[in-house]
């Protein structure tokens, strides 16, 4: 990538050279290569169902400005194999596509870009993005520092007993190596969710559902439950969590990236 104005602030999109169909756009600060400034690191911010991935980007704008950080936002289309399904980066894996491996290229592409590190990244998801950061930690917690998981509509516990995407017990068949137990007990974890974020809507909640396995009906109603049960299975794994419930909000992205930039701008140092 060659670094141009366009390539600083909020910049139009890229292509991912791994796999020229997904795209990201950035958020640069502007003197981030103002002499005496540390390197910047890496935010990843991954979109829900939506695809409002230039809105989420601009909503951590100031953050990124204030805490020396570029927004990396995914774009991952939806209907990739024509089948109607827009839920399939969520679980990471459909068919021969990895969609972890496509937003681990991102990093590093931009890492690689603007002379930053690639690992130590922050990562953030909000609803459909949240379904897929949490999985991404299972693979991929060495290269995060910290992440907040705003709001998932499923969840995958840390549960070796159970199958993948209710568990974790077929991962190191389905991605080749074993979760990463060691790194996740490591990262600081915000798990955050609106208070009365009580509707259903996109939600699995039955066999109608693509994504229906058995045993989804038991992870909560709602998405506070399903977040709160999140929560309980992690801290019996050791990690580190801290759970909020926003007063009076519902399923909104914009509050929930607030609670996220507040977390994140709450760790020391060394944490972020």
């Amino acid at each position: 990538m060659k670094l141009t104005a366009y390539h600083v602030g909020a910049t139009m999109s890229f292509s991912c050279r791994m796999d020229p169909r997904f795209s990201y756009c950035l958020y640069v600060p502007r003197d981030y290569a103002d002499a005496g400034r540390p390197p910047c690191r890496l935010l990843l911010a991954v979109h829900g169902t939506e695809r409002a991935n230039q809105r989420l980007r601009d909503l951590f704008a100031t953050f990124a400005e204030q805490e020396n950080y570029i927004v990396v936002a995914p774009l991952f289309p939806a209907d990739l194999s024509d089948d109607g399904d827009i839920d399939a980066y969520k679980y990471l894996v459909h068919g021969e596509m990895r969609y972890d491996l496509i937003a681990c290229d991102m990093l590093d592409e931009v890492a690689a870009a603007y002379g930053v590190q690639a690992d130590e990244s922050l990562v953030f998801g909000f609803s459909g993005g949240a379904h897929f950061a949490h999985r991404f930690l299972y693979g991929h917690a060495s290269r995060v520092r910290a992440a907040s998981i705003a709001a998932p509509g499923g969840i995958t516990l840390p549960d070796a007993t159970q199958p993948w995407w209710i568990g974790v017990q077929d991962f190191e068949a389905r991605f080749g190596h074993p979760v990463e137990w060691n790194a996740l007990g490591r990262i600081a974890l915000h798990l955050a969710v609106g208070a009365e974020d009580t509707n259903p809507k996109g939600m699995i909640q039955g066999p109608t559902h693509p994504h229906w396995m058995p045993g989804a009906d038991a992870l909560g109603s709602t998405r506070v439950a399903r977040l709160q049960r999140l929560r309980d299975a992690l801290q019996e794994v050791n990690a580190n969590v801290r759970y909020e419930a926003l007063d009076g909000v519902r399923h909104e992205m914009a509050p929930l990236v607030d609670a996220a930039q507040r977390f994140f701008e709450s760790l020391t140092p060394q944490a972020v």
